[in-house]
């Protein structure tokens, strides 16, 4: 299992996941979905699901997923 902090960003012109320079800094998301009705959630875990090559029921938000700065739990293969 693996857990990243993600810094996100809705309204982006696309969607991608940018891995950190640093150690221990946070990941960040930029999404293109809307901070609307979960869409933006929704969409952190499909970019995070095809990055990790991962099936999207094996990503979970921990909670506090209202806020911009969201804890993602991988369960990898």
């Amino acid at each position: 299992m693996r857990t990243l902090e993600i810094h996100v960003k809705p309204n982006a012109r696309a969607s991608r996941l940018i891995e950190p320079a640093d150690a221990g800094a946070p990941w960040r998301a930029e999404l293109k979905a809307p901070p609307v009705d979960g869409k933006a959630n929704e969409e952190l875990i499909r970019v995070v699901a095809e990055h990790f090559d991962v099936p999207r029921s094996n990503v979970a938000l921990t909670p506090g997923a209202g806020a911009r700065r969201k804890r993602v739990r991988i369960v990898e293969r």
